[in-house]
């Protein structure tokens, strides 16, 4: 929002430690109160805007290690808690896709998870997140909101008792689960130990931390390993042909699930292995038995295969994952694509389509000699018999070896030869509908074992997510432009006496849309120019924006001063309903006398250069930004304007730097009006001058508008 500056105290606590486990017990309570999974408070540490894990439970703290520290802005639910001193909720995998893709890449397991400042009224101390299974409901319940509300505000209260007896509070050890050997030496224990020891299959328990507290003998004869070389340790660590990040994955996805997983390994030389882990919330059951067929027919397929066992590893995925969330509109994806999986998996073409209006549309191609081969798929039916219709329609993937199986099921390939020898057609789902297929051309006939077509396959999950959000970025921001242009002026009026030039630049984040707006109005011989500020970048915004500068030309028209104008609008903006706020600068032009009377609604204060260079900023009476006070009146306040001063109008975009204060970025400002104005100087090259520094930037987190009038005389320049 522009115009609007909040300021507010932040206060922190000193980390160190209190006679009792403050936070520990206050975490154990919430958790066994809404029955979650797993927890962790964070303090906010001392002078700075930082979030610091004081103690987790219910999960190892390696799960959530890229999360220990987090900036106060930094987009993850804790910070996002405590910046808005509100619940977040974030209810599976898919809702967690969307908002924190970071979190989802690293986590992308089926679990919910909310988050909680933890603060009194005028004081931030932290914050808490708790997790539950996916199996939770997409709501919290009511009781589940109230119960984790009141606990946190306990905590609070807690911890500013601390703070006000001198008791500062440290970080805790993290929770752990009760322990095996609380209930050792009873008679059912020593049964249950005799019983599995019976079992014809493997039988192991993990901690949650994976390490073997428990394994029977049949594990250490699968595994090939004695029973005491096994105890206390890692699985994945012990066994040399499971330390495999895939296998440790799966023990992460049972634990923040709680869900089932299951994965078959392969025991060198050819025996294949079926490992089940059923997880709890102190741990996890391992069964271990011998795969059959599903060994058998996985075996068969890694034969076929020539290449290497692993095409893309774990590290290479989580790369292709992040740079996909940055990928903004469908050619970066498709460019992504096409630069880094294709040639990753060994593809030599690629083709990728998605469907409107019940037919297929090329996103974008790569790798074909002839371009036109793939144009004439481009407005194809989905109900043609073609795979790339196909695999769209059923969402089945089609793996086709050699040409001769691709034209034996689709003759009319025959029609179009691209001079490949194998080809993998792959639906692209997201959010339960299909939004495309992407298709791998290989130069020579490739064979397409399991492993292959299981990477592929999540591969495509990735994909079709990024290319999801990027065709409704590109959707919106069609949508974006065309209404920015239909609201902000095309061109400004000759005004007697008047030399005018204007600038808008979108921001380069979200949307594209703002709310900035200005414009200069001639009615019945007085000149008017209005400049302001709609808080938000999104459609809202600028729909209200449109509704504001409407108004203020209404009221301009029928004859109203610039006082009246405001409160006009001011009470129409109220009237309204919007919660969004707007700042505003109006001025009614006299170049016959050589003055401007102006009034002031929140908006940053505009330059004046006069004709002997001297730049300075006017201070003007004012009101309240407009949309708060119905009741808020607008003085006016009247300005020397000589022939060859020119006005600088702008919204706070132009003024606005991370780590620039704003008065020295008013300072400068004035400077370069200073050294660039000069009487015989082109407005809009002036114009041009005064944004040129941030149209060149890579980013604007807001938008700029700028609107320049310089005094004439009584007649307009030729």
């Amino acid at each position: 929002m522009a115009g609007a500056h909040a300021s507010g105290g932040r206060t922190t606590v000193e980390t160190a430690r209190v006679g009792h486990p403050l936070l520990s017990l206050a975490l154990a309570a919430m958790m066994d109160d809404v029955e979650a999974h797993s927890g962790a408070v964070y303090l906010l540490t001392p002078d700075e805007p930082v979030l610091e894990m004081a103690v987790m439970a219910g999960l190892p703290r390696s799960f959530a290690a890229p999360w220990e520290r987090v900036g106060l802005s930094a987009p993850v639910p804790v910070s996002e808690a405590v910046r808005g001193r509100r619940l977040v909720w974030v209810s599976g995998e898919e809702q967690m896709a969307r908002r924190y893709p970071r979190i989802a890449m690293v986590l992308p397991y089926p679990f919910a998870l909310a988050a909680l400042p933890v603060a009194t009224r005028d004081t931030t101390y932290g914050a808490v997140f708790l997790t539950w299974p996916g199996s939770h409901p997409p709501e919290l319940s009511e009781r589940e909101r109230d119960q984790l509300t009141s606990a946190c505000d306990r905590l609070a209260k807690r911890l500013r008792r601390a703070e006000e007896e001198g008791r500062p509070v440290l970080p805790e050890p993290d929770l752990s689960a009760p322990s095996a050997t609380m209930v050792a030496g009873t008679l059912g224990t020593v049964e249950a130990a005799r019983m599995v020891a019976r079992l014809p299959y493997g039988m192991c328990a993990l901690d949650l931390h994976g390490r073997i507290t428990f394994a029977n003998a049949a594990t250490a004869e699968l595994l090939g390993i004695p029973v005491s070389a096994l105890l206390g340790t890692q699985l994945w660590a012990s066994v040399p042909w499971l330390n495999d990040p895939a296998y440790e994955d799966r023990y992460r996805a049972a634990l923040m699930s709680q869900h089932v997983t299951s994965f078959v390994a392969l025991r060198p030389p050819s025996d294949w292995l079926s490992f089940r882990l059923y997880p709890g919330t102190n741990g996890l059951s391992v069964r271990i038995s011998r795969a059959r067929a599903v060994a058998e027919a996985e075996h068969a397929a890694r034969l076929e295969g020539e290449g290497p066992g692993r095409l893309v590893t774990i590290n290479h995925v989580l790369a292709l994952a992040s740079a996909l969330t940055e990928a903004v509109g469908v050619q970066d994806v498709v460019e992504l694509v096409a630069d880094e999986i294709a040639p990753a998996i060994g593809s030599q073409a690629l083709v990728m389509f998605g469907s409107r209006g019940g037919r297929l549309h090329v996103l974008g191609h790569r790798g074909y000699t002839d371009p036109h081969l793939v144009e004439r798929f481009d407005g194809m039916p989905l109900s043609a018999p073609m795979p790339g219709a196909h695999a769209l329609t059923t969402g089945v993937p089609a793996f086709f070896e050699s040409r001769q199986q691709l034209e034996h099921l689709y003759p009319m390939r025959q029609d179009t030869p691209d001079g490949l020898g194998a080809w993998a057609y792959l639906p692209l789902i997201a959010s339960g509908r299909p939004v495309g297929t992407w298709v791998l051309g290989y130069a020579d006939p490739h064979p397409f074992p399991a492993d292959e077509r299981a990477v592929l396959t999540s591969l495509s999950g990735l994909i079709a997510q990024a290319l999801e959000r990027a065709l409704l970025y590109d959707a919106k921001h069609r949508l974006a432009h065309g209404l920015q242009q239909a609201l902000l002026p095309h061109s400004l009026p000759s005004i007697p006496g008047i030399e005018a030039a204007s600038r808008y630049l979108p921001a380069t984040r979200g949307m594209d849309i703002g709310g900035d707006f200005f414009d200069l109005v001639l009615s019945h011989g007085r000149a008017s120019a209005v400049i302001g500020d709609v808080q938000g970048h999104n459609v809202t915004a600028a729909g209200l924006m449109g509704q504001i500068r409407t108004a203020v030309r209404a009221y301009t028209t029928v004859g109203q001063p610039p006082e009246e104008v405001m409160s006009s609008t001011n009470r129409l903006l109220i009237d309204l309903g919007s919660e969004l706020f707007a700042s505003c600068l109006y001025l009614r032009l006299d170049p016959e006398h050589g003055t401007a009377v102006m009034a002031r609604a929140g908006h940053p204060p505009p330059l004046l250069r006069r004709p002997d260079g001297k730049v300075r900023v006017l201070d003007l009476a004012g009101g309240p930004l407009l949309g708060i006070d119905a009741a808020a009146t607008y003085p006016t306040t009247e300005v020397a304007l000589a022939e060859g001063s020119v006005l600088v109008l702008y919204t706070d975009g132009l003024i606005e730097k991370p780590g620039v204060d704003i008065e020295d970025a008013l300072a400068d400002l004035g400077d370069r009006l200073s050294t660039a104005a000069t009487g015989e100087r082109s407005l809009d090259a002036l114009a041009d001058s005064l944004v040129r520094e941030i149209e060149a930037a890579e980013e604007r987190a807001d938008d700029v508008a700028l609107l320049l009038l310089r005094a004439t005389g009584t007649s307009p320049r030729p």
